[in-house]
């Protein structure tokens, strides 16, 4: 049923019977979404390599974009003139925006922290900004987003209890300062769980944040120094927590497995750079495994990157021809799998979703657990080159080696 106490009705439309995993539907401002969703992150308001007829092609519904660099460039004053982001790039679907957290997590050296927010220099200008729960959301609702994100502190998930804890409980007081600042804006809000990889300060982020009304809950705070093995227990703690009439976001997680064995414990909604990133060193992800087309033996293929894809890199060109892209370092190459790349993500979500629908997601997950971590089967990489034998090895090879033993 949906939930009335949310701006986005969200409705859970089943969970299959033998794992976590959880189909859904949610309205936004702009439209429907269903779950699980795969958010490609465009970060300066642009999906690198993109357009948005390229991503609508391979199947994206939601764009991710940050609040922290479209606050510096091109600034607020643009998106009041357009009247929000979506007339600004010329999309008409939902856009969730991120509050700036993990960008001023990833420039310690160039920001001050304090209770207020974050004081740092501006990489376009010099100039000096506080990004604070207030400007965060000021920021995302002139931008007009359909999901905005509380401001909150990312840490290393490997951080020491102590410093995990202080960082939790900001998180919580900016949460509290995020929904006030939100007002009665009708964009959604999520607030983001901490805790860094102490399970018990976890629990308790996600259960002080889920009697907050927030529209949905994220975690956050992974994929930055803990182990696949801390990940999956920590994402599999945390989604027992959170209720189940909201939607459940991991942030910046992750490669096709990752997603696979995040919806396996309950998880509702990606964002990740990867597929875009990954294209652009000329990796494919494909029914064939993980391929690496720099690599020569694609030289002369004249197949399509994955013969099981309709999309349209795979129904024109060859693997030659990317291969000869990603070699030249042409910008092409780069959004043919860019193009590539989204449309098997954006498979992959549709599949789990029909399976879990079907209440089959059990066989789909066993089946795909293994695909995903194949590396080209038809081309598998060289063997690792024996290591070279040491002198005494060589020497005893030949008969002398008493001169070394004294035997």
């Amino acid at each position: 049923m949906p939930s009335p106490k949310t701006r986005l009705n969200f409705t859970l439309e089943r969970e299959s019977k033998v794992s976590r995993a959880r189909a859904a539907t949610f309205e936004t401002l702009h439209g429907k979404v269903e779950t699980p969703i795969f958010m490609p992150v465009g970060t300066q308001a642009t999906v690198k390599a993109q357009t948005v007829d390229s991503l609508k092609t391979a199947g994206t519904r939601v764009l991710l974009a940050n609040t922290y660099h479209l606050l510096l460039r091109p600034g607020p004053k643009v998106f009041k003139h357009f009247g929000g982001i979506h007339r600004f790039i010329n999309w008409d679907g939902p856009v969730l925006t991120d509050s700036g957290g993990f960008q001023i997590f990833s420039l310690p050296h160039s920001r001050e922290m304090n209770e207020d927010g974050a004081c740092f220099q501006s990489y376009v200008d010099g100039k000096t900004h506080l990004l604070s729960p207030e400007s965060s959301i000021e920021m995302q609702r002139v931008m007009n987003s359909d999901i905005m994100m509380a401001l909150d502190q990312c840490i290393p998930s490997t951080a020491p209890y102590a410093q995990a804890q202080a960082a939790m409980e900001l998180t919580h007081r900016w949460a509290e300062r995020s929904l006030r600042a939100r007002g009665d804006s009708l964009q959604a809000l999520f607030g983001i769980v901490q805790g860094a990889c102490h399970p018990d300060l976890r629990k308790k982020s996600a259960a002080f944040l889920s009697e907050q009304p927030f529209d949905g809950l994220a975690i956050g705070g992974m994929a930055v120094g803990e182990t696949h093995l801390e990940r999956s227990e920590l994402i599999e703690l945390v989604s027992e927590h959170l209720p189940k009439h909201l939607p459940r976001y991991l942030m910046g997680v992750g490669t096709p497995i990752d997603i696979l064995e995040s919806v396996h414990r309950g998880i509702d909604m990606f964002d990740c750079i990867i597929p875009s990133q990954l294209a652009q060193r000329g990796v494919a992800f494909t029914s064939h495994g993980k391929l690496q087309l720099r690599r020569s033996v694609y030289k002369l293929r004249d197949d399509p990157v994955d013969a099981q894809c309709g999309c349209q890199t795979c129904r024109q060109y060859s693997r030659a021809y990317i291969h000869h892209l990603v070699k030249s370092a042409e910008v092409l190459g780069w959004h043919l799998l860019g193009l590539h790349n989204m449309t098997f993500y954006h498979r992959l979500m549709s599949g789990m979703r029909e399976s879990i629908l079907r209440d089959d997601f059990a066989a789909y997950y066993q089946t795909k657990r293994a695909e995903l971590v194949r590396i080209d089967d038809e081309n598998p990489g060289r063997p690792p080159k024996k290591a070279k034998k040491s002198q005494l090895a060589r020497l005893r090879e030949k008969g002398v080696g008493s001169l070394f033993t004294g035997s």
